[in-house]
């Protein structure tokens, strides 16, 4: 029966405990405490407890060293070195165990230690740190701007108590802020840590959701980035097509890895260095494989320059290349299948071609009326612009007749000026004579 059926058989504190655990699988990251959930508890308890910080986008291992009663979907204050945070425990015994082989933790490093049960001023005071983070982080970008700094900051996390907030950033280089961090403490008042982070390590702790239609891989429940090369999408026989192929990070997807170990078993029965296959009249071309139906796609060039192509199995390829190791060349391919342009033959899919008709598209012809309308309009302004400069012509010799006579009288002004002048000159210098 479902656990609603028993529900007036449980007390407060077991409904309680109930809402914390399916409260702390809806975390990023979560992990399911199948021993709590069905009430098998260890006899020798472990100190040592996995707790989820900023709902499960951080975990940690702290150590239980005051001996609390602890279970999984507490609230507890962790002293950090810089103060206190608050976090949720998000398993408990043998499972931290595992959890820690798994991350290569080891029981001796130096773990942060569990203080006592967080009360309701210290979640109120956490949320209230939540709150400002995303002010904080807009701001912090402009005042990076303003510095001229090859940098970008991703995501702002606050400690529990408001005494220190961690500023996550990616570059490609190395970034001098020791100037940002002196601004930063003055703007935002609080302990200053910049830590640089992937685009990768970005996208997991921002969150989304990718192509598939589901939540970011990473960011749910994959913590280790393997690098993922193209050589992965050959072995797949995928098309490189950069925009799906790559995630919202930029780089290639992660699930391209999720598959490659059943591609590569299965290549292992296929022949290797089969690009060729030599016969006697000709030789056949590697096309592509279909590595999980075992067939192998080659192409044949004929006499009238036309290509074919022939389907065989692997076993079939295999025969002929240690033919060919022994120079030994067959009179055909013994293809299973040929495809065949002129037949339509294929394998996975129907000629369909007769059955579906698609109308034909009439494309509207341009009527002649409309290039007529066009062709007087171009005429009437070409008329237009005429008229306008031969007016401008006739307006421009018109003044010049005007200004002519004004002219000519200035001129000869001058000339009986000048030769007053002269005069007056010749007649002086011969009283001088006299």
């Amino acid at each position: 029966m479902n656990d609603e059926n028993w529900s007036f058989l449980m007390t407060d504190e077991d409904k309680r405990r109930n809402e914390r655990i399916i409260e702390a699988r809806m975390e990023k990251l979560s992990t399911t405490d199948w021993m709590a959930q069905n009430e098998i508890w260890d006899v020798d308890k472990y100190d040592i407890f996995e707790i989820s910080f900023k709902e499960g986008s951080r975990k940690e291992f702290c150590k239980n060293i005051n001996k609390l009663n602890l279970n999984t979907g507490d609230w507890v204050i962790v002293d950090t070195g810089n103060g206190h945070d608050v976090g949720r425990i998000s398993l408990s015994g043998d499972l931290v165990r595992l959890q820690m082989k798994k991350r290569k933790v080891a029981d001796c490093a130096e773990l942060n230690s569990i203080v006592r049960f967080a009360n309701d001023w210290d979640i109120n005071k956490m949320k209230e740190a939540r709150a400002l983070e995303y002010n904080t982080m807009i701001r912090a970008r402009a005042i990076a701007a303003s510095m001229n700094l090859d940098m970008k900051i991703g995501i702002v996390e606050y400690q529990g108590d408001k005494r220190k907030a961690t500023f996550f950033y990616t570059s490609e280089g190395r970034v001098d802020f020791r100037e940002l961090v002196k601004v930063f403490a003055k703007e935002f008042k609080v302990k200053i840590e910049m830590r640089q982070i992937g685009i990768r390590q970005e996208s997991s702790k921002i969150g989304g959701i990718g192509s598939c239609g589901r939540e970011l891989c990473c960011s749910t429940w994959h913590t280790n980035f393997t690098s993922v090369t193209t050589e992965m999408v050959r072995y797949q026989n995928l098309s490189v097509n950069q925009t799906k192929l790559t995630g919202l990070c930029g780089r290639l997807k992660c699930c391209l890895n999720y598959e490659l170990d059943t591609y590569l078993e299965a290549l292992e029965d296929f022949p290797k260095k089969a690009d060729v296959l030599k016969l006697k009249h000709y030789q056949a071309y590697l096309v592509k494989m279909d590595i999980f139906k075992g067939i192998i796609y080659y192409s044949v060039k004929q006499e009238n320059d036309r290509i074919k192509i022939y389907a065989l199995t692997k076993e079939r390829a295999a025969e002929i290349l240690e033919m060919n190791k022994r120079s030994e060349y067959p009179d055909e391919l013994g293809a299973m299948l040929f495809l065949n342009e002129d037949t339509g033959d294929d394998m996975d899919f129907e000629d369909v071609t007769g059955q579906i008709e698609l109308p034909e598209v009439k494309k509207k012809k341009k009527s002649r009326s409309n290039r007529n309308r066009r062709n007087n309009k171009n005429k009437k302004n070409t008329n237009r612009n005429n008229s306008t400069i031969k007016n401008q012509n006739q307006t421009n010799q018109t003044n010049k007749q005007k200004d002519a006579p004004e002219k000519n009288k200035n001129t000869k002004s001058k000339n009986y000026r000048r030769n007053k002048q002269n005069r007056n000159k010749n007649n002086k210098s011969n009283n001088d004579k006299t």
